[in-house]
């Protein structure tokens, strides 16, 4: 399928929270309770539409393991947009959120979306982190906030949806650089505007850019 822009995303926590959950809902719609835990990176892929606008969505779902930290900090330059998770039903990763957030800025471009995400919403009586609390922590930091339930699907789609809305109007504002790689978005085929002040010179074909590979 042809597509306007590519974003790449990544997909940040820590383990157990449910990020390949995520992924797999999103992209296989699909629950799958039962999957060895994730080494390094890996990663799924999937069309949306935006205004209007065909947008691919590759998605780097990430360890959480300290080990592999110094691995994923490599994977957050060049990233368009960054889902940080937390399990609603583990106050311990939301404590730990602050630590995830301080990689994402250091290692990434100042223009990168990042949505924070309580997954686990189907678990409600076994909370341990309020709606209220998850939405004052992405208040105060300036991050998009939604709950989902990665099981059940509830939100998954509006998630991605949701921040890919985001990138995308910053691409129509100009505050990103389409042209430039580490802000991790790559042309289409036969895309010519692309933000303001922002023109290709001829149309280029899309998905061949190291940034996303």
């Amino acid at each position: 399928m042809s597509y306007a822009y590519l974003f790449k995303y990544i997909i940040i926590g820590d383990s157990g929270v449910g990020k390949s959950c995520l992924l797999f809902q999103f992209t296989d719609n699909r629950f799958q309770p039962v999957h060895d835990i994730t080494i390094g990176v890996e990663y799924g892929v999937r069309t949306i539409t935006v205004d209007n606008t065909p947008i691919k969505l590759r998605i780097w779902d990430t360890a959480g393991q300290e080990l592999f930290r110094s691995i994923i900090r490599s994977y957050y330059r060049g990233a368009a947009c960054a889902l940080l998770v937390y399990d609603i039903t583990r106050r311990e990763t939301f404590n730990h959120l602050a630590s995830w957030l301080e990689d994402a800025r250091q290692q990434a471009n100042s223009n990168m979306v990042i949505m924070l995400i309580g997954n686990k919403s189907d678990l409600a009586k076994k909370r341990q982190v309020s709606t209220e609390e998850g939405e004052r922590f992405a208040k105060e930091n300036g991050l998009i906030f939604m709950e989902v339930s990665a099981k059940s699907g509830e939100k998954v789609e509006e998630a991605f949806v949701k921040s890919a809305r985001s990138i995308y109007k910053k691409i129509e504002d100009g505050d990103f650089n389409v042209l430039d790689e580490t802000h991790g978005i790559q042309i289409g085929y036969g895309r010519s505007y692309v933000g303001k002040n922002q023109k290709l010179p001829t149309p280029t074909l899309g998905g061949r850019r190291s940034c996303c590979t």
